[in-house]
């Protein structure tokens, strides 16, 4: 019947033959047989004996009987897409040009082959960096002077003579003196890209996402100078000294201001990329610039550090192939950059920036353990393309660093709702931020199932969209998206190792660092107020009733205010003229007109003690004595 074939005499494994001959073999079932056939759910060229569909779904699957079959298909095959070709197929980049990209590795070898050696390298590299970064940022920080007025003292770009609201107190005594004094001062590089954020009133205007500088030199018709510069009391002090030409905008420098007292003409002009704000009333605080002054002001040296930072850590990265000592060292020379040079704190002295660097930076070094742990490491792990690296990745990292210039073209301030409704250009540019995000998405989506991790990732992202949507579910606290917290969501999504991927998580580490190194750990959930600064908090406006105007004088009478408030306050030109509290027998204010006739503009606010809410728009004395009531709306 059936012949074996001994393993022992051939060498090979027992074979035995089937007991059918070919011509015994039963009849196969065909479609015309009248056999009892079992028909598959679908069949495919392949499938000589196609299983039926209770035999192709798993146990698991019989509660899901009651949706179509059509349905379970599709969701089958989405599952079986989602968990990725197997075997998995990593990515890992293959150098372009590797003896060239791989030579830096094999030079190193060559010469420092023991890591004794190469620690004591790292050592020395960290020595040299350290050395150079501090003696360049010491001369920046300690060198100027100006003749017959001293060393000139360290100011951020919005600092300012003038506090807004009542803040200066009535008739803007707290912010004395006036006239009559000098100040020399040291203003960063970078100045004119400062926004005012939130709405500021200057008479019956509000200046909102351009520099806050009110005044300028008259123009003579043909781009210049006709006359002294006279800026009001309240611009930035920095930027009216680009604005005058004192100081460069790319450089910073160093100049001397001269109050210069009250004042009754300020008018807008466009200057050295600045465009100033007119004003037509008077203010009781100006200043301008003294010329012609000897001055050996050393200008902002934020270019050459990031020069010396930029190259150090360039070499770093074309002769380090251990991730841990790159990111490691990348991370603390890019995070002392920032908070020091690049975008520090509004901070003048160097003692305190300092002391705040090192606060923001102990924690951000545990968030980046934790980014290199669980995206860093698995990217940059037997990688030996050291260019493309330096290129990709660090060149990546100091752009994300640098956002407050390589982004600053973006028309998005702060990602609020206010600020998407008020500034021109927001809405859209958002747009096309969401599309290219989600273009990059779809990309790393496609890597990351081909190499079996789709799932992983999408449990993760999940996690990530139910606590974000808690967030925003929490009462009387707003959520916000700072660009450190946008960085920390989509990092892990660029642990993989392709060229792409390189560049997101690149720029992504550097937002992040700048994030935490210009503004520390601030929440993504704040209160309204919190989340408004100094803008409009949509108080009580007073209701005010029709002025009685004499010849040369104006009053006006109010509807008393209910608690919390107990006073008003009125704001005459800007300044606080008048305030009123409950138990006051004169509930009502009197301005007269001294000298020659020019509008004046009035705004009126409630108090709680000697703080005050949102003021009204602002109502406008005419110089022929008409009144032009004041708009609906808050103003501050």
């Amino acid at each position: 019947m059936s012949s074996s074939i001994s393993a022992e005499e051939n060498g090979e494994r027992q074979v035995e033959q089937s007991p059918w001959q070919d011509d015994d073999r039963p009849e196969a079932s065909t479609a015309e047989s009248p056999l009892l056939h079992v028909h598959s759910a679908s069949t495919g060229p392949d499938d000589e004996f196609p299983l039926p569909v209770w035999m192709r779904e798993s146990s698991k699957s019989f509660r899901w009987t009651w949706v179509p079959l059509p349905l379970r298909r599709v969701a089958r095959s989405i599952a079986a897409w989602s968990k990725g070709p197997d075997p998995p197929r990593i990515q890992k980049i293959t150098p372009f040009f590797p003896s060239v990209q791989e030579a830096p590795i094999r030079l190193l070898d060559r010469f420092f082959p023991k890591i004794k050696q190469k620690t004591a390298l790292l050592l020395v590299f960290y020595f040299c960096w350290i050395l150079t970064f501090s003696l360049v940022l010491h001369h920046s920080a300690s060198a100027g002077l100006i003749e017959g007025y001293g060393k000139p003292q360290p100011i951020w770009c919005g600092a300012s003579y003038w506090s807004g609201g009542n803040g200066c107190g009535l008739n803007g005594n707290n912010c004395r003196p006036f006239a009559n004094a000098t100040f020399a001062f040291r203003c960063p590089a970078n100045c004119a890209s400062v926004k005012v954020l939130n709405p500021h009133a200057v008479g019956d205007q509000e200046l909102i996402y351009r520099p806050l500088v009110i005044g300028g030199p008259e123009d003579d018709g043909f781009g210049l100078p006709a006359s002294e510069p006279i800026y009001r009391g309240d611009s930035s002090l920095c930027q009216a000294a680009v604005h005058a030409g004192v100081v460069s905008r790319e450089k910073g420098g160093c100049g001397v201001v001269s109050l210069a007292g009250e004042h009754n003409h300020y008018p807008g002009t466009h200057r050295n990329g600045i465009e100033s704000a007119s004003f037509d009333s008077s203010f009781p605080k100006s200043f301008t610039f003294i010329s012609g002054i000897s001055s050996a002001c050393v200008e902002d040296l934020r270019w050459p550090l990031l020069a010396i930072t930029a190259i150090f850590t360039s070499i770093l990265s074309i002769f380090t192939t251990s991730p841990a000592i790159f990111f490691a060292s990348v991370f603390t020379m890019l995070f002392v950059h920032v908070g020091l040079v690049s975008d520090p704190p509004n901070i003048s002295d160097y003692p305190s920036l300092s002391s705040l660097c090192i606060g923001r930076f102990l924690p951000a070094t545990f968030v980046g353990f934790v980014v290199y742990r669980y995206c860093v490491r698995y990217q940059l792990s037997g990688l030996t393309a050291q260019i493309e690296k330096t290129t990709l990745w660090l060149g990546g990292a100091w752009v994300g660093a640098l956002n407050n210039y390589t982004f600053d073209f973006i028309p998005i301030q702060r990602l609020t709702p206010h600020d998407l409704q008020q500034q021109p250009g927001a809405r859209f540019a958002l747009s096309v931020i969401v599309i290219l995000l989600f273009s990059i998405a779809l990309g790393q989506i496609w890597f990351l199932r081909l190499e079996g991790r789709f799932l992983h990732y999408l449990a993760i992202y999940a996690s990530m969209g139910i606590l974000l949507l808690i967030c925003v579910a929490i009462p009387n606290l707003n959520l916000r998206i700072h660009h450190y917290v946008l960085a920390l969501l989509l990092l892990p999504g660029t642990s993989i190792q392709t060229r792409p991927s390189l560049l997101y998580q690149g720029i992504l580490v550097g937002l992040f660092i700048n994030g935490i190194a210009r503004w520390d750990f601030d929440s993504i959930l704040q209160t309204p107020a919190a989340l408004l600064g100094d803008g409009q908090i949509n108080s009580l406006l007073p209701v005010i009733t029709t002025p009685v105007i004499g010849a040369s004088n104006i009053t006006f009478g109010w509807v008393k205010p209910s608690q919390p408030y107990d006073g008003i306050s009125v704001l005459v030109n800007d300044v606080e003229r008048y305030r009123w509290y409950y138990g006051e027998d004169m509930d009502f204010f009197t301005w007269r007109r001294i000298g020659k006739a020019e509008r004046e503009y009035f705004r009126f606010g409630y108090m709680i003690g000697s703080g005050a809410g949102d003021y009204t728009k602002a109502g406008v004395w005419e110089i022929d004595g008409s009144w032009t009531q004041m708009k609906s709306g808050p103003s501050r």
